[in-house]
C-alpha cells in the first residue's frame, strides 16, 4: 500500500498537477523557511505548485530545507485574449480545465471575453510558451475535466505490476450513492471520454464504499477530482469516488462494504453536486454499470 501512495504522490507532484491551486494574490517574492517547514507545506501554504518551487529555486532531490533559507516564489502567469479566442480554446491551449480557469478569474457564464483581456492562468501551467507549444498534443477534456497528464498520474497511482488484480470479478459492487446517472461510461462525442459514471445526488448525500477494502488515497491534490477517495479491494481492483464534499476516511484505513466514506459535493471541476465513480482493474477503466446490481 505504501508503494501505491508513493507512486501516486511523486508522480502527482512532479507532473505539475498539484491540485487546483493557483497564485492567488502572489507575484514574485521570497519566503523564509521556518522550523518544521517542508517543500510540500510551503507549496500548500502559498498556493504555489511544488514543481514550480523546485524549478525556481534550482532544488535537487531529496529537497532538504534548512531554517532561514530563502525560497523564491514564482511569478503569476497570464494569457492576453486575442481576437477569435474563447475560454474553451484558451483552456485547451494551456492544458487547464475550463471550470478552474473561469473560477480563478471570477468569470460567469456565458464567459464573454474581450480582446486584450488579461486572464490569470491556474498554477498547473509552468510557462505560457511551453504550454502553447504542447497544446496540439493535448487530448480533449474528459467529463470530469481532468487533463490527460492528471489521468496518467492517476493511472500510475493505482497500478502496481507486482500486485496484479484478478482478471475477473464475479461479485457485484454496491451502488456508492443513491441518485441519477447523468453521464455514462465511454465516449461522449467531440473527443470527450468518461472513465467512469457521474451520479447526480443532493449535496450531503451519503457515499458508501462499493466493497470492502483499504483506502489507498483520500485527499484533493489531483486536479479536477476535488475531494477524492481511492479504495483498493482484496482482489486488487480499485474504485474511485470524486467531487466529494466531506470525507470520513483516511489513507490506510480498512473499510467495510457499504460503510459511509464521504458525502456528495461539487468539489473539483464540477459545478453541481454529483459523484464521479470509477472501477479499475490495473490501468484499465471498466464500465461500472457492468459490475453494479
Amino acid at each position: 500500500m505504501k508503494k501505491v501512495i508513493a507512486i501516486f504522490m511523486m508522480t502527482l507532484f512532479l507532473s505539475g498537477c498539484a491540485g487546483l491551486n493557483w497564485w492567488g494574490g502572489w507575484g514574485s517574492g521570497t519566503v523564509t523557511v521556518r522550523k518544521g517547514d517542508t517543500l510540500y507545506s510551503i507549496s500548500r501554504h502559498y498556493n504555489v505548485p511544488i514543481k514550480e518551487l523546485i524549478t525556481a529555486n534550482r532544488l535537487s532531490a531529496p529537497y532538504t530545507l534548512y531554517v532561514g533559507q530563502k525560497l523564491r516564489l514564482p511569478a503569476k502567469q497570464y494569457h492576453i485574449v486575442k481576437r477569435g479566442e474563447s475560454l474553451y480554446s484558451i483552456a485547451r491551449m494551456h492544458n487547464v480545465d475550463i471550470t478552474t480557469l473561469s473560477k480563478v478569474n471570477n468569470l460567469q457564464t456565458p464567459y464573454s471575453l474581450s480582446v486584450g483581456q488579461k486572464l490569470l492562468l491556474p498554477a498547473s501551467v509552468s510557462s505560457v510558451s511551453a504550454a502553447a507549444s504542447n497544446a496540439k498534443s493535448q487530448s480533449a477534456a474528459q467529463t470530469s475535466s481532468y487533463t490527460s497528464t492528471a489521468k496518467k498520474s492517476y493511472e500510475s497511482s493505482v497500478y502496481v505490476p507486482t500486485n496484479a488484480p484478478a482478471k475477473n470479478r464475479s461479485a457485484k459492487f454496491l451502488w456508492p450513492v443513491k441518485g441519477t446517472v447523468i453521464s455514462g461510461f465511454g465516449n461522449l462525442g467531440k473527443g470527450r471520454k468518461n472513465d467512469g459514471i457521474n451520479i447526480k445526488a443532493a449535496l450531503g448525500t451519503t457515499v458508501v464504499a462499493a466493497d470492502a477494502g483499504t483506502v489507498a488515497y483520500a485527499g484533493n491534490e489531483l486536479k479536477g477530482f476535488g475531494n477524492l477517495i481511492l479504495i483498493k479491494h482484496t482482489d486488487g481492483w480499485i474504485t474511485a469516488y470524486a467531487h466529494n464534499d466531506r470525507m470520513f476516511v483516511k489513507k490506510g484505513q480498512k473499510v467495510k462494504r457499504g460503510e459511509k466514506i464521504a458525502t456528495v459535493g461539487s468539489t473539483g471541476s464540477v459545478t453541481s453536486p454529483q459523484l464521479h465513480f470509477e472501477v479499475r482493474t490495473g490501468k484499465k477503466a471498466v464500465n461500472p454499470r457492468t459490475y453494479l446490481p
